[in-house]
């Protein structure tokens, strides 16, 4: 019974040798609790993600035994590729928006660990073991619920990694063969994708313990001249904070009515274009303020991938100062494009 905490993974440079391997979906992690006609989805939080994928607990009903735990990932599929925006949008807390996202954009399940099966845990049973307990169990299952595929073979897990990238997957994750299922414990290991950019520093916002830097914002100017955000960097040392309030200070800008993110202290604009400050569902009550720099400093910052081609998909790496660029060199021109893979490639083979 809920809840359980999902088993996870810790970051490594390379894949390692004689291990389990499966592609690193980009989505929603999910817990799927199964007992007869009830079905709940737990996200990673143990926070019930149910209410926002109404066809997806039809699809679980029809598909899975009648008494399980899942582990495996929500997913949405656009033009052959995962859609992580579109599964944003489904958090919403209007029943009425999410039942019309459910038509338009409908979510996938990709089960790759079975916890439980009938009155049996299977926490302390092997991952080989396991592996095939799910694949039977799932054997007559269909769209859109779909088991993930796997190997053994490390040589085909590095052609997944570089390939998988090009239908929206981000990376490779290995699990040693004896491996029981430990919640809320880093004993898998994660292979990402990792690139560097240079971006122009825009600006920043304050750490929630005072006023040193909680994270930089990260811009890149698009083919029309306009700078726009696409990310932000935040991984700094306490005593790191600080001395960058020092170092921007130059740069800082008392009134921002000549930056070229001015907008973002207009609510309105919010409803039409995603511009940081703005509150959301994920932000609650934080605190988005932000201080506005002339956009002149270029920092290298490294990321793993980009969202639909605009920004950072997760929070980007600072690495150092470029004063040897110049901010107008700063586009999106430089990012390398992964080529394209269609996901039905992957999901068909499983």
């Amino acid at each position: 019974m809920p809840p359980v905490k999902p088993m996870l993974a810790k970051p490594v440079a390379r894949i390692p040798p004689g291990m389990h391997y499966e592609a690193k979906w980009d989505g929603f992690r999910a817990l799927v609790f199964r007992d007869g006609a009830e079905v709940e989805l737990g996200s990673r939080t143990g926070k019930p993600l149910t209410r926002y994928f109404p066809e997806l607990v039809e699809a679980l009903k029809e598909r899975v035994p009648d008494r399980c735990v899942l582990d495996g990932e929500i997913v949405i599929a656009r033009e052959g590729r995962l859609d992580f925006d579109a599964l944003t949008e489904r958090i919403h807390p209007a029943d009425s928006r999410v039942r019309t996202l459910a038509e338009r954009t409908p979510a996938s399940f990709v089960a790759f660990d079975l916890l439980a099966l009938d009155d049996h845990s299977l926490l302390d049973v092997p991952l080989t073991d396991r592996r095939a307990l799910l694949e039977r169990a799932l054997a007559g299952a269909g769209a859109p619920v779909h088991v993930a595929p796997a190997t053994t073979d490390v040589e085909v897990a590095r052609e997944w990694f570089e390939q998988y990238e090009g239908a929206g997957l981000d990376g490779v994750v290995a699990k040693p063969l004896d491996l029981r299922y430990r919640q809320d414990e880093r004993v898998m290991f994660k292979i990402k994708h990792e690139r560097t950019a240079d971006v122009v520093v825009a600006g920043y916002r304050f750490h929630k313990s005072g006023p040193v830097v909680g994270s930089l914002l990260l811009g890149l100017y698009d083919d029309r001249g306009v700078l726009q955000h696409v990310g932000v960097s935040a991984a700094f040392a306490m005593k790191r904070r600080a001395e960058l309030v020092e170092e921007l200070e130059p740069l800082r800008m008392d009134d921002a009515s000549a930056h070229p993110w001015a907008a973002w202290s207009d609510v309105a604009a919010h409803e039409t274009a995603r511009l940081p400050g703005a509150p959301s569902r994920w932000s609650g009550k934080k605190d988005l303020s932000w201080v506005p720099l002339r956009p002149e400093r270029v920092a290298e910052v490294a990321y793993d991938h980009m969202e639909n081609g605009a920004r950072f998909r997760h929070t980007a790496r600072f690495r150092r100062w470029r004063p040897d660029r110049t901010a107008e060199s700063c586009t999106y021109a430089q990012l390398e494009e992964p080529v394209r893979y269609d996901l039905a490639e992957i999901l068909g083979g499983a």
